[in-house]
């Protein structure tokens, strides 16, 4: 299995999709540190009258910059999941390489476990670029810096969709193509996008009630075919510690374009937990059972 693990970072290492990640993830963190000066300047710019109101104005920026910045980390982190374990087995058993590898003496399971492990440590460790060098640069130009435990918590959330997307994307690789199989995982991560996307809205919209309780059932199955997004959304929410200040005043209205939408329960949490391990359980049997 530690083999395996090894062998899955080597050709991780040497495909091209680490080096259009390398590459992408520079013009990101260009771009993210102009946008970021450009927002904090607004800040230095406005003539507060208070101290307390300069601490949430200041507060409130960091927040928009971070919102900012991990919508689209999160975009990141989850394509890098999803492509880089798509052609796990299906991709390898095309190329003969999957069956030289099992006529050895080695157990299914363990190929595919050590294979997971591989995708999901490559993964974790480029979240964990990201979510430093996003919290980094929010704290150069806003000044505003997180407690510890509170990093802790929003850093295992924010990496918590990569074992989740590994799982399923290497289950839909035992049946399904490269090809099929991302273009599958894509509108699947998509989806749960939009659904997030449309609870956000709901709570503003003029629409009828029994409307609202449609869209709320629609959006509330479509997060548990996918709560990547839903888990996104509890990161900001532990980041911004969105209950402990939601009576002091009303961050979504402060940057309602990246609004935070309704923040997943623990027991969201507990069900995403399961639902990644059934994923991974079901690629372990289904591989057990394929002929190649």
């Amino acid at each position: 299995m530690t083999a395996v693990w090894a062998l899955t970072w080597k050709e991780l290492i040497r495909k091209r999709v680490t080096m259009m990640t390398a590459v992408m993830t520079v013009l990101f963190w260009i771009a993210y540190w102009f946008v970021a000066a450009a927002i904090a300047s607004e800040t230095n710019s406005i003539v507060t009258t208070g101290i307390q109101v300069n601490v949430l104005e200041k507060y409130t920026i960091s927040a928009m910059v971070l919102t900012i910045g991990f919508f689209f980390g999160a975009f990141a982190v989850a394509f890098l999941s999803i492509f880089s374990s798509v052609s796990a087995v299906t991709g390898e058993a095309e190329t003969g390489v999957l069956q030289s590898v099992l006529s050895r003496p080695i157990k299914r399971w363990h190929w595919f476990l050590g294979r997971w492990l591989g995708f999901v440590s490559y993964g974790v460790l480029y979240g964990i670029i990201l979510f430093v060098t996003i919290i980094l640069i929010c704290k150069i130009e806003t000044g505003v810096l997180f407690e510890g435990i509170v990093l802790l918590k929003s850093f295992a959330l924010f990496v918590s969709v990569v074992p989740l997307l590994v799982s399923i994307t290497m289950l839909g690789s035992c049946w399904l193509g490269p090809l099929g199989n991302g273009i599958g995982m894509t509108m699947l991560f998509g989806m749960g996008w939009l659904g997030s996307t449309i609870g956000r809205f709901m709570s503003e919209s003029m629409i009828e009630r029994e409307g609202i309780k449609t869209l709320e059932t629609i959006t509330g199955l479509i997060q548990l075919a996918m709560p990547a997004d839903a888990l996104q959304q509890r990161m900001l929410g532990e980041l911004f510690s969105i209950a402990e200040l939601s009576g002091l005043f009303n961050l979504n209205r402060a940057h309602s374009y990246f609004a935070i939408g309704a923040i997943p329960s623990n027991t969201f949490l507990v069900y995403s937990a399961l639902y990644t391990a059934i994923m991974l359980l079901a690629g372990l049997l289904v591989l057990r059972k394929k002929d190649f």
